[in-house]
């Protein structure tokens, strides 16, 4: 293709199916560099609110059976995918599936914005491959033997890697050998206030597994005086629910929108998030933002977000319900107040104008 006929910048990602932080950066990316958006499909209307129509490129690899919906990203990031991506002087990729697109195109530019390695993949094969029935076990095989080579491959050929926390820069170097530099992802700190302090603990995690959301029910069911908001919803929904059916004091208030979220964190006491190993995890930062402590998990990506004993309490890696319920108690009205404006502080070295104009200098300056 002629150099003139060259477009100048392409966002690529996997597929817009729940707006969770990763599609909160390419949103980002997206508005501010008013590039167009390359996805497997796209499965929410919501999402046209995010993307115009004439800016969304939708390969239409949907499809009611996840597996196969999977089947057919792969597909087609790995055809159409890499042509479209070819028309453009710079690709900005992110996602797992997303950069097999970058393949055979030997111009320009590709930069890499990593969230994690796929970790069905990698750390996390045999957490991915129990939860699979033992007849779907042959094809997830089939799948990582197919991916894995070719998402290897496609992210060494990137001229640029950008990993979303220090965390995932180790694990690039571990599993892949491919060098990194950190740039953190952007949370719009400026649109969280502190409103009250209504003494419940949030948890906005989504309800999977890996997110430990049941360790949080159980604390609470043994703390009847204390109330825990669950603002998400997931795979473990209904199994949290029954856990949660004798304790009044643990609410779920299913998916909420953004200003619905910002109220409910701006009226909390503090946050409760602890997921196994997080890549980065954006919800510490905006419960930060809003001058809300944070009890986390001294794993992962809380290790970079929250400062133990400042903008709030860390859990050992192997805490149990007992931790959880001790850290509750400990963080009382005062204790909390106490930590707001350094909270307030610390969110700011994770804000969108910092995260634009590292990726400004990306673009600009290698």
């Amino acid at each position: 293709m002629a150099e003139a006929t060259r477009r100048n910048l392409l966002l690529l990602y996997d597929f817009l199916q729940t707006c969770g932080g990763a599609e909160r950066v390419l949103h980002c990316l997206h508005a501010h560099l008013a590039a167009p958006v390359c996805v497997g499909f796209v499965e929410e209307a919501s999402f046209g609110k995010l993307f115009a129509t004439d800016d969304l490129i939708d390969l239409g690899a949907g499809s009611k059976l996840p597996a196969l919906a999977i089947a057919r990203v792969l597909h087609a990031f790995n055809g159409r995918g890499a042509r479209v991506a070819a028309s453009y002087q710079t690709r900005i990729f992110s996602g797992s599936y997303a950069p097999l697109a970058n393949r055979g195109i030997g111009y320009g530019r590709s930069i890499y914005y990593c969230h994690t390695p796929p970790r069905f993949l990698y750390d996390l094969r045999d957490h991915y491959q129990t939860r699979f029935p033992p007849w779907q076990r042959p094809l997830l095989a089939a799948l990582r033997r197919w991916l894995q080579p070719r998402y290897e491959a496609a992210v060494r050929g990137m001229d640029v890697v950008l990993a979303n926390s220090r965390n995932v820069q180790r694990r690039l170097q571990d599993y892949l050998g491919v060098a990194s530099r950190v740039v953190y992802p952007p949370v719009d700190t400026d649109r969280f206030r502190w409103l009250a302090d209504d003494g419940y603990f949030l948890s906005t995690a989504r309800l999977e597994p890996l997110k430990r959301v049941d360790m949080l029910v159980r604390a609470f069911k043994r703390m009847p005086s204390k109330r825990l908001v669950v603002s998400s919803g997931g795979s473990e929904l209904a199994r949290l629910k029954a856990l949660a059916a004798d304790a009044p004091n643990i609410q779920f208030s299913g998916w909420l929108d953004d200003a619905q979220l910002r109220a409910l964190m701006g009226r909390a006491r503090a946050s409760i998030y602890v997921p196994v190993d997080e890549d980065f995890g954006m919800s510490p930062v905006e419960s930060m933002a809003a001058g809300k402590p944070v009890i986390g998990v001294a794993e992962g990506g809380l290790l970079e977000t929250v400062a133990d004993g400042e903008t709030g309490i860390l859990l050992s890696p192997q805490f149990g319900e007992e931790d959880v319920v001790a850290a509750v108690l400990a963080l009382d009205s005062n204790r909390a107040a106490s930590m707001r404006a350094a909270c307030i502080h610390r969110a700011e070295r994770f804000s969108s104008t910092r995260f634009l104009k590292e990726i400004g200098a990306v673009l600009h300056c290698g």
